[in-house]
């Protein structure tokens, strides 16, 4: 049984920082860090001491943590970014909360005491014979400790401590992979034998000026000791003490929503039956809409749960190949129970959530192509742009006059005129984007269309079955990217303010369009009428995009199931990167990184100087990698870069080091390489971070070059995002544990009220009975009735399967551990 954790965290803002600037403000960002990894970076938010980011990750981490970190930074152009506080949360407290951590939290102070980091590989013996007692502790090797010089590396040592006895190591210097193998005995008085007191094993950077920097400790009870005599293994390191002291808000505070998710995954065949009941759902629809499982999953699903519960049901039949049925479902059951045609998707339902879901899971690329260029376009122009009088800030528009100042009337039919450029470019950019568009969407589409004329057949609902698709292709799919597109990946940062600000009236005229121009003049805000005329000139266009859009043939687009992986014709992500030569080692460091446009697919890793397809490629088979990971910053003095590490039909390795131009990118591809080889069965488990060169590793300065790698890989830690492939076992398990938690308000609607039935009840069902007092009224139960039964029976099977292996991994754990 596989154990899956995922960690979900909102950076949504901050309040009150500390202005670290001359102008009286900062510049934040905010760096985030899962046991001590750099695993994301906000965008900074420019002279703002109440940021706003909004920015959301899910990590995937098969492995466990131990804790995240949120720090928070002042970017500055010249010398070192500032750090202006941290938060710093355990898992153990994470995972407290069952509804995830929603809440401001103070900053504390970044003691560097307490940023220590890594393990340390040791043996500790206690020697009790009839010549000597004594303490015999083999430092073996560490890794991953913190960088304390400039260089990016440290000069550790080891040192041992009990009571009033010590000895240290020799003095490794520039690595963070230090491999000692020294072996140090402390001679123990007969008195030192009792239980009390603790073992202490410290590592530290020597430095030859000032004082030495500490690494991390490791404290073990001596009372251990008398139990176990000999104690070997790999240690995590630890800070000196908790100081963290929030300094009475002075430091501000961050808004954060973090939940932690951990899964025993089942294999397939346990959720096959609850699979069966969801594809049965659509495949086969009961006359009574309350009695599908998909009906009782929204009841007993909350409103913040929602959204992932829609995201994952889009995935599940994703790969089952039947997605359009699955949202013809949705749709059909919320389009007839609407009677108004004006409040048709206007709520939060589980329809529209999965409508929204879906448009993201097939749609992103598609949106990419068709915004990025005016996105791009309004970024680079900065144009000062404002309609609103009460807004207007006639200081800010850098136009010279030789007439003298700016007016407000010619700042007002400048902005006009920049505006409706752009909005005629977004327009006809979306509406000349049919054959882009991806033939499923567009089946979906067009079932939607069916349902909603045949629900509004009135003439005067005629506007209604555009209106039902643009409410999410316009207002729910392109408006929110162009308010956005940080949030949509468009754009690596978010807007400045005055790009904001653009941006913002530009996303209220696309949802105008989206609403084919029928609420103009309903508003508060009359200062947008100046855009009303060419809102209404793009209806008809719009109409005749949409009817393009649904004329397309259903029987002529397949469903594929995609499980586990993705088709291997897909482009999972491309872009340029600078790539290390082979004979970068002979080069100076800047030199030997040259600019290759990638394309990752799920069977290549390819290259080639331009994207131009005339190009020449070289590429490497996925199946063949091995490791990907990140490489120190000292290995070629240069920042986010990392490696993908080969293995031939010879057994032979080979790496190539990739450089990306900031964090995210970096985590984005490592997360995209490690998912199209996750099933790869040559995973390497150790991985060397740095590059080989003069004759030595510059991680752990060991000099064969063949030797195991000196810390851990991490092919299993992704990031969640819309183009991850299908899983659905792990999907499957995310809906039963919602059943589950939903299962006693599914009980008492349906069955309690009528018969009394228990868990067991339920169980029963499955297998022809029912509970006492209902054994001759099977015939007698309601649709509803007999369907909310089958369900739970198979949310019983699958609560029972999962105590089962439970049971068995503590009795396997049990006698690995007996003597």
């Amino acid at each position: 049984m596989a154990k899956n954790t995922s960690l979900y965290f909102r950076i949504v803002e901050g309040r009150s920082l500390p202005a670290k600037d001359v102008s009286g403000t900062s510049d934040p960002y905010c760096i985030v860090k899962v046991d001590n990894e750099v695993v994301a970076r906000t965008a900074t938010v420019w002279k703002n001491l109440n940021p706003f980011w909004g920015e959301e990750y899910t990590l995937h981490l098969p492995m466990g943590f131990h804790s995240i970190s949120f720090y928070v930074m002042d970017e500055d152009t010249i010398g070192h970014d500032d750090v202006i506080g941290k938060i710093n949360l355990s898992k153990d407290a994470i995972g407290a909360q069952a509804k995830g951590l929603d809440n401001w939290l103070n900053l504390t102070r970044v003691v560097p005491d307490e940023e220590v980091q890594g393990e340390i590989h040791l043996s500790l013996e206690l020697l009790k014979d009839a010549q000597r007692i004594g303490l015999r502790c083999h430092f073996i090797e560490a890794r991953d400790l913190a960088p304390r010089d400039i260089s990016g590396t440290s000069d550790p040592f080891a040192r041992i401590l009990f009571k009033r006895h010590s000895a240290e190591t020799s003095i490794i210097k520039k690595t963070r992979y230090p491999h000692w193998g020294e072996t140090l005995e402390l001679e123990l008085e007969p008195e030192d034998l009792s239980e009390e007191g603790t073992v202490t094993v410290e590592v530290w950077d020597w430095d030859m000026v000032g004082k030495n920097d500490f690494l991390g400790k490791v404290e073990i009870p001596f009372s251990c000791l008398h139990k176990t005599p000999l104690l070997q293994g790999w240690f995590r390191l630890l800070p000196l003490g908790n100081n963290e002291d929030d300094a009475g808000g002075k430091l501000g505070a961050l808004r954060l929503k973090v939940r932690l998710v951990e899964d025993r995954i089942l294999p397939s065949v346990y959720y096959q039956p609850l699979i069966d009941m969801l594809v049965e759902t659509v495949i086969s629809p009961s006359e009574v809409e309350d009695s599908s499982p998909l009906t009782m999953l929204e009841e007993v699903t909350t409103v913040e749960s929602r959204q992932e519960v829609a995201m994952t049901l889009v995935k599940i039949y994703l790969g089952q190949g039947l997605v359009v049925p699955f949202l013809d479902y949705l749709n059909t059951r919320q389009v007839n129970q609407t009677s108004d045609p004006n409040t048709l998707f206007r709520s939060n339902s589980l329809a529209s959530k999965a409508m929204e879901q879906f448009m993201k899971a097939v749609g992103m690329l598609y949106l990419h192509e068709v915004l990025k260029p005016i996105i791009n376009r309004i970024f680079e122009e900065k144009k000062y742009i404002e309609l609103d009088p009460c807004k207007i800030d006639l200081n800010r528009t850098r136009r010279i006059s030789f007439k003298g100042a700016v007016s407000e009337a010619e700042l007002r039919e400048s902005s006009i005129e920049m505006l409706q450029g752009y909005l005629s470019g977004i327009v006809e950019s979306i509406v000349g984007s049919v054959d882009q568009c991806p033939p499923v969407m567009r089946v979906v589409f067009k079932q939607l269309h069916k349902r909603v004329e045949e629900q509004f057949p009135e003439p005067q609902n005629e506007d209604v079955k555009y209106l039902a698709i643009s409410g999410f292709f316009f207002l729910r799919f392109f408006a929110p990217a162009i308010l956005t597109p940080k949030l949509f990946q468009i754009r690596d940062q978010h807007a400045d303010t005055r790009t904001s600000r653009t941006l913002l009236l530009l996303a209220k005229a696309v949802q105008s369009v989206g609403n084919l121009g029928l609420q103009l003049g309903h508003g508060k805000e009359q200062w947008m009428e100046p855009l009303h005329p060419m809102i209404l000139c793009s209806v008809a266009s719009v109409k005749d995009f949409l009817d393009k859009l649904i004329d397309i043939d259903h029987n002529s687009v397949s469903e594929v199931p995609q499980r586990a992986v993705f088709l291997p014709s897909i482009v999972l992500k491309e872009g340029y990167l600078q790539k290390h030569k082979p004979e970068g080692p002979l080069l100076l460091s800047r030199f030997a990184f040259k600019k290759r446009y990638f394309w990752l697919s799920s069977e290549m890793l390819s290259y080639a100087k331009t994207p131009d397809p005339w190009q020449t490629r070289s590429s490497i088979l996925i199946q063949c990698v091995c490791a990907v990971e990140r490489v120190d910053e000292n290995a070629f003095q240069q920042q986010h870069v990392m490696q993908v590490v080969t293995q031939d039909n010879g057994g032979q390795t080979h790496t190539m080091y990739i450089q990306c131009k900031n964090v995210n990118e970096l985590n984005q591809w490592l997360s995209a390489v490690r998912k199209a080889s996750i099933y790869n069965d040559r995973m390497l488990p150790s991985y060397h971070p740095g590059a080989y060169r003069s004759s030595k590793w510059t991680c752990c300065l060991q000099a064969d070059r063949n030797t195991l790698g000196c810390s851990r890989t991490h092919s299993a830690v992704t990031l969640g995002d819309w183009s991850d492939p299908l899983d659905p076992d792990a999907e499957t398990q995310t809906i039963y544990n919602q059943l589950l938690q939903g299962r006693d308000k599914l009980r008492k609607q349906y069955l309690e009220a009528e018969f009394g039935t228990t868990d067991e009840g339920a169980r029963s069902f499955n297998t022809g009975l029912l509970p006492d007092g209902a054994q001759g009224r099977k015939d007698l139960l309601k649709p509803r009735q007999a369907a909310a039964t089958r369900l739970l029976g198979v949310v019983l099977d699958l609560e029972q399967a999962h105590a089962t292996f439970q049971r068995q991994e503590r009795e396997e754990a049990s006698l690995i551990l007996s003597p």
